[in-house]
């Protein structure tokens, strides 16, 4: 091989090796933007979140894991009901299940929560709505308990 074809060769390789990084930092740009859209869409409002807590605590209760779904109480909350007493209060092997419905945040500080709660009653499956109220405190929603 000549040098004229090895300069022809080299300078082939460098324009592919060049096309090749354009096309990658492409991609790169790419992923970035369609990533910043992606985290901006996955900015959920109060009612996603809430339902989501919601969700969380009842699926906890269903599981028996009352300490788990005690965590979930306004802080205040625990304060003033020591998790023992919680516990206490509870039925075991009584939820069968629950589902989230509607949530309802007349300020930005509390909203509503309607639960379409599944339990057994003398052995049959029975489906009741509760509806819970949910703080925000912090920077979080928490369960609070009414007595």
């Amino acid at each position: 091989m000549d040098n004229h074809t090895h300069e022809k060769a080299f300078e082939s390789r460098k324009k592919a090796v060049a096309s090749s990084w354009h096309a990658v930092g492409g991609a790169v740009v790419a992923m970035a933007v369609l990533g910043g859209c992606a985290a901006g869409s996955a900015a959920r409002n109060d009612q996603d979140l809430v339902a989501e807590r919601a969700q969380q605590r009842w699926n906890l209760l269903a599981k028996g894991d009352f300490a788990g779904a005690y965590a979930y109480m306004s802080p205040s909350g625990r304060g003033l009901v020591k998790q023992d007493a919680y516990v206490g209060m509870l039925r075991r092997d009584f939820w069968t299940g629950a589902k989230v419905g509607k949530v309802e945040c007349p300020t930005k500080e509390a909203c509503e929560v309607e639960v379409l709660v599944e339990y057994k009653h003398r052995g049959l499956p029975m489906q009741s709505p509760v509806r819970e109220k949910w703080v925000r405190e912090g920077s979080n929603w928490w369960f609070v308990l009414e007595r």
